[in-house]
């Protein structure tokens, strides 16, 4: 966010306010007081005492309606709510705290980007309830979840692969998140599709070579998450919210090339068991061929130890059981 629009948030700041139930006897008493006093005026104007009468009657009248104003001031916060006040198109002040207070009536919560669904029954029998999206004026300070659509993107390679992370977070200052941005919750969400694009470029699915440093989506999502977490963190803070993690939970090849980059998978990982399996079998024959030779048990030729290499490399690296042949004459 450039620092033009940073300047134009107020500065958060807690709302002139006092107790609403310091408040709410005092109204109710002068609202009793009122209408005595508009009852009065009325019998005095009845009985014929028009001065009395009418200054007892309009001053019930004016105090009644004095009090009905301020009524309209008490303001109720929850746990974990915050209320944005204006009044009269400028910053009045913000309410953190639970509790109940009396404010200026005429200052009004502002709210745009939060939102609340209520169902209300069907009008008529048989059909089904139907759900109302309803503005509310209070922000949740909670610690909320953002479940980020799954994404087509290229990795470092170029290949298509499909990515969706979850994103926990919460509004830190509701005056930010009211006043910088339309709509928190869209913008929040817009700006983890960017980021997570962003960051997808930067690093492969995962190396076919064996280099343990490079950093892979695949192998390294714990730090990937760590790198998507600080980058969204410093593009919403400005907007008053807090990142308070990140997770991949979605990663894998695109439907296109899924079916050859599992080819791929296997045949690497077919060599590399071939590749073990081979140095396991020179190493045995290794050791029976120095074995036989320090204990003299058979003298063989060079070429007769080549037939028994070949044969024991057979027996040792054949993916299916070998069939012995016994020999029953001379070996020569």
């Amino acid at each position: 966010m450039s620092e033009s629009i940073r300047s134009r948030v107020p500065e958060e700041r807690v709302a002139p306010h006092s107790s609403g139930m310091l408040i709410l006897p005092v109204l109710l008493v002068g609202l009793c007081s009122s209408t005595s006093c508009i009852v009065f005026g009325g019998i005095r104007l009845y009985n014929g005492f028009s001065a009395i009468g009418s200054l007892l009657l309009t001053f019930g009248i004016l105090c009644a309606l004095i009090f009905c104003v301020l009524l309209g001031g008490f303001r109720v916060v929850g746990p974990n709510q915050a209320l944005v006040l204006t009044l009269f198109g400028r910053y009045f002040g913000t309410l953190k705290e639970p509790g109940f207070y009396h404010v200026n009536p005429f200052a009004i919560a502002n709210a745009p980007a939060a939102r609340g669904e209520r169902t209300e029954p069907a009008p008529a029998r048989g059909t089904s309830a139907t759900a109302v999206s309803v503005p509310s004026k209070k922000i949740s300070l909670k610690t909320r979840t953002l479940d980020n659509r799954k994404q087509k993107v290229n990795d470092a390679l170029g290949n298509p692969i499909i990515i969706g992370s979850v994103v926990i977070w919460r509004v830190d200052n509701p005056t930010a998140a009211v006043f910088s941005v339309d709509n928190y919750e869209e913008y929040l969400s817009i700006q983890c599709d960017s980021t997570i694009r962003n960051i997808a470029r930067l690093y492969p699915y995962d190396t076919m070579e064996n280099d343990a440093d490079e950093k892979t989506l695949r192998g390294s999502s714990s730090e990937v998450s760590e790198i998507m977490q600080t980058e969204l963190a410093e593009r919403v803070k400005d907007a008053g919210l807090v990142i308070e993690d990140v997770r991949i939970t979605t990663l894998a090849y695109s439907d296109e090339i899924a079916a050859a980059m599992l080819q791929r998978q296997q045949a690497t990982a077919i060599i590399a068991a071939r590749q073990k399996i081979v140095e396991g079998a020179v190493g045995m024959v290794k050791m029976a061929i120095d074995q036989l030779g320090e204990d003299e048990v058979v003298v063989l030729d060079e070429e007769r130890k080549a037939a028994m290499v070949s044969n024991l490399l057979v027996v040792l690296c054949g993916s299916k059981d070998a069939q012995p042949v016994v020999n029953s004459g001379s070996l020569y």
